[in-house]
């Protein structure tokens, strides 16, 4: 036992387990207390989004009101929709799905960030999708290959499409959802931009069987895996058109991260060895230029030489991403130097000096990030060491305290003196949320070791789904392996041995009635999606809209882009 701390008017047991007897039963109880401070976050948050901001995508905590900031999406409703299943509200998920079925409509003349759009969008509907049984939506035939939900991620991933067609199938970083790329669009993109679209694309070509998903995302990390500098780096931006880099900074921070995390995640979900050789081969050349004393620094791609010392907060995801591959000892020892950012300041701040131990210049704020936690509930899982949940104990605490305001949860705007922004990301409730109740939920669905499953009957034959393995994106929306196993491709080949197996007529009549079934109630949901008259009026009457992001928000002559925010030297 580690002492008492005082919370909420109450002593509590802390959460780390002694070597006395009763000392798992304390810990269980005490986590018990913090999935339900956590879910209390969550409403407090997500009600205020309802009350004060939809159908707007993100809350304006201080004003109480709502602003558009990726596109016109309602995009708080879309990515806080999985968490709602995590926490066991099938009631609101149920109504919310209707809504989004009802009211999405992506044929909009609207600039949309394409890194943005996919990982929050397409990978918020591919996921409640997935989950809808288990969220107790009556499923069509043929699900999980067919359904509303995942017409409407087709829709919004074909959205998309224009962005990439290009001369080296790297994508554009932004696109007009009506009309395609602007012929004025800049070609520079951040390489997270680029690599961060095989989880979702992938899985939609196998539920769709339509392979031009897949086959653009993997286009894309060849043009990127082509364009690695002599000693096998990339670097933070690069010209889509000619592929020569224009930002030339190396690390796993802030413009690559997700790069490195969908080769990882990747190769899990589609058991795919070269993705994985891609991966390990990065990890080595990252080893050798970027990683001093588990830290990891930022290098010029071509030389290997230093160029910023710092830690970004989104790097803090890496020892994670180090666990799924079985680096335990090192993930870590590199997270125990992220966890002491964090006690240093109640938060991680955007940029840390690593010589200076301390904040950088204009780069002290935290917008309540997950990649913390998403690391501290990876290993916490993986080793059971009460540390992890100390982590997740802390930030509960932190936030309430710096953050909590009567409209939600607002953005630190200084860590130092604790003043705050009027936001509140999209992905507090998608991810930061979402993965503090997972560290403290041990029994959660989504931690399934495999001891439940259900099997359904597609036209392509039986598969077993909900058996755990899920693999979240970089958004946190977990998609389940299995599923792109239902759906098979080769449909001819697949019915060949289905035709050994069993009566080929019965067979072939149970498809031809699926696809029957599938196709009406198709036609009936088109005729839905259309934006509700109110929505419309009420976006018109509201002044707070912000202008559309990208990743490539301005001229790159700088060092580093984090959500179209561009650090230069000076800054």
């Amino acid at each position: 036992m580690h002492g008492l701390f005082y919370t909420a008017g109450f002593y509590l047991v802390t959460i780390v387990g002694g070597s006395n007897a009763n000392g798992k039963e304390i810990q269980a109880e005490a986590m018990a207390q913090y999935r339900e401070r956590v879910k209390e976050m969550f409403y407090h948050a997500y009600n205020n989004y309802l009350e004060n901001a939809f159908p707007y995508d993100e809350l304006r905590p201080l004003t109480c009101d709502g602003q558009d900031t990726w596109g016109s999406f309602s995009l708080t409703l879309i990515d806080a929709l999985d968490t709602l299943l995590v926490l066991g509200n099938v009631t609101e998920f149920q109504r919310v799905v209707h809504i989004l079925q009802d009211g999405m409509n992506f044929d909009i003349d609207v600039n949309a960030s394409v890194f943005e759009t996919n990982i929050r969008v397409v990978g918020g509907l591919l996921s409640a999708h997935l989950l809808s049984r288990e969220g107790g939506i009556t499923v069509e035939p043929g699900w999980p290959c067919t359904g509303p939900l995942l017409r409407l991620a087709e829709e919004a991933a074909r959205r998309l499409l224009p962005a990439f067609q290009t001369p080296t199938g790297m994508p554009f970083g932004t696109v007009n959802l009506l009309n395609g790329v602007d012929p004025s669009e800049t070609p520079i993109t951040c390489t997270a931009g680029i690599g961060t679209f095989i989880l979702e694309f992938a899985t939609l070509s196998r539920l769709t069987g339509d392979p031009v998903f897949e086959e653009v995302a993997r286009k894309a990390l060849d043009g990127l895996w082509n364009s690695r500098s002599d000693i096998g780096l990339v670097g933070n931006h690069i010209d889509v058109l000619t592929s020569k880099w224009v930002a030339q900074d190396s690390g796993i921070g802030a413009g690559v991260d997700s790069y490195f995390e969908y080769l990882v995640k990747g190769a899990i979900l589609l058991q795919d060895e070269g993705l994985m050789s891609s991966f390990l081969d990065y990890a080595k050349v990252l080893k050798k230029y970027t990683k001093f004393d588990d830290w990891y620094v930022w290098v010029q791609m071509y030389k290997g030489t230093v160029t910023m010392p710092v830690f970004q907060s989104l790097e803090a995801f890496w020892p994670g991403l180090q666990s799924l591959i079985g680096d335990i000892n090192n993930a870590v020892k590199t997270f125990h130097n992220y966890y002491q950012v964090w006690k240093q300041y109640g938060g991680l701040p955007e940029f840390y000096s690593i010589p200076q131990g301390s904040t950088v210049d204009k780069r002290e704020g935290y917008p309540l990030r997950p990649e913390l936690i998403e690391s501290a509930m990876y290993l916490y899982r993986a080793t059971g060491d009460p540390t992890f949940l100390e982590l997740g104990r802390d930030v509960v605490e932190a936030i309430e305290k710096i953050s909590r305001v009567d409209c939600g949860f607002a953005t630190v705007r200084d860590l130092r003196d604790h003043k705050l922004d009027n936001r509140m990301e999209s992905f507090f409730l998608a991810e930061t949320v979402k993965y503090l109740y997972l560290l403290f939920d041990p029994d959660n669905f989504l931690h399934n070791d495999g001891t439940t499953f259900y099997t359904v009957t597609t036209p392509y034959g039986e598969c077993v789904l909900g058996a755990g393995g899920y693999l979240f994106n970089t958004e946190a929306h977990p998609i389940d392996p299995a599923a792109l196993h239902c759906c098979s491709q080769h449909r001819e080949e697949r019915w060949e041995v289905e035709a050994l197996m069993q009566d080929f007529h019965s067979v072939r009549h149970i498809r031809t009635g699926l696809h029957e079934a599938g196709s009406s109630q198709k036609e009936s949901q088109q005729s839905k999606w259309t934006t509700p008259d109110e929505n419309k009026a009420k976006r018109k009457t509201n002044k707070n809209v912000v202008p559309v992001l990208s990743c490539p928000g301005q001229h790159f002559s700088s060092k580093l882009a984090v959500l179209g925010q561009v650090f230069t030297d000076s800054s």
